[in-house]
């Protein structure tokens, strides 16, 4: 059937709601913007997301190897090869413009150019000139 969204209410106290609220001001997204980015962290850790101050992420980051949000390393080939794809991709979406503009151009000159059709019985001459036979 198809990946439709769903609509969740739910109730906050009002110190909640400021706080959420100043969240959302601090990353300068709306506050649903907020509730979407939890909701996806929560789905993509099945689950076990904890929601903490930063000062305390902070301290926790300093006890833990791993820091929250997980940061992945990626080597500078990688990097790299992505961004030479991508320049790869601008340059042939260019030339499939260009190619658009030739084929749109030539399309408009076919369109333009009067028939230059000569039919076979213009080419025979008028009926008092003399027809000669080959072969």
């Amino acid at each position: 059937m198809g990946n439709k969204n769903k609509t969740i209410s739910f109730r906050v106290n009002e110190d909640a709601f400021e706080t959420l609220r100043e969240i959302a001001e601090e990353r300068d997204i709306s506050l649903s913007a907020v509730f979407r980015d939890y909701v996806d962290t929560l789905v993509a850790h099945d689950g076990q997301v904890q929601v903490v101050p930063d000062h305390e992420l902070e301290a926790m980051g300093a006890e833990e190897e791993e820091s929250f949000p997980p940061k992945v390393r990626v080597p500078k080939s990688f990097v790299r090869e992505h961004e030479r794809l991508e320049l790869e991709a601008d340059h042939l979406r260019e030339q499939l413009e260009e190619h658009k503009r030739y084929v749109n151009y030539l399309r408009e000159q076919l369109e333009d150019e009067e028939e230059d059709v000569i039919q076979l019985e213009d080419l025979d001459g008028e009926a008092d000139e003399p027809s000669f036979r080959l072969g």
